[in-house]
């Protein structure tokens, strides 16, 4: 099986993350998106939304959207520790945290940068007041993560799952694109320190 993935996008890295921490080794090949790659025929062949990553098995077989392969390796190496959480309410916060994550924090990143940039002019139009709007709602977004990890360890709890790797993305994201935090946010430095000493983080 290979993964086709741009290993720098949030999406590429939270299926990397979560393989580490799997202690899986998955054959990368990668995908210029830049230069539209994604959108060739070949490509669309494998995702249907022309999205990366994207697992394609032995058989041929392909899966798309990152959690969802994160979901099928999390499927097939079952054990005691699942990063989608163990209990019926942990799997809960850990599905909630990362979708609030997800649509609170990586969607408004994304549009921010889009839109802002112009790095995809040659193929969407670019709404420069939208990328602010987008920007704007990702600052109002960070106080809610800063107060949940003043309640919690980690994002769904007291047991690193992949929410925080999720979360983690996203912050990877905005320093990239260099989105500076507005103010100082002393639980998230404490959870980002907290997450960088694990190995698979290294």
């Amino acid at each position: 099986m290979k993964i086709y993935e741009a290993s720098m996008t949030p999406s590429a890295q939270r299926v990397s993350l979560f393989l580490a921490e799997m202690n899986l080794d998955i054959e990368r090949v990668q995908v210029d998106v830049r230069g539209g790659e994604n959108l060739s025929d070949a490509f669309l062949a494998l995702s249907p939304n022309g999205r990366i990553p994207v697992l394609e098995l032995d058989d041929g077989t392909t899966l798309c959207e990152s959690i969802a392969i994160c979901r099928y390796f999390d499927a097939l190496h079952p054990g005691d520790h699942s990063l989608f959480g163990t209990t019926p309410l942990e799997k809960g916060q850990v599905e909630m945290w990362t979708r609030i994550v997800e649509h609170q924090g990586l969607v408004p990143a994304f549009q921010a940068f889009r839109n802002l940039s112009g790095v995809y002019a040659d193929r969407e139009r670019c709404v420069e007041a939208w990328g602010e709007e987008s920007r704007k709602r990702l600052d109002e977004f960070l106080p809610k993560l800063e107060q949940r990890l003043g309640e919690s360890t980690y994002l769904a709890g007291e047991r690193f799952t992949v929410a925080d790797i999720t979360a983690w993305a996203l912050f990877a994201f905005m320093e990239r694109v260099k989105f500076a935090l507005a103010q100082p946010y002393p639980n998230i430095d404490r959870w980002r320190s907290l997450v960088a000493a694990r190995p698979a983080f290294s």
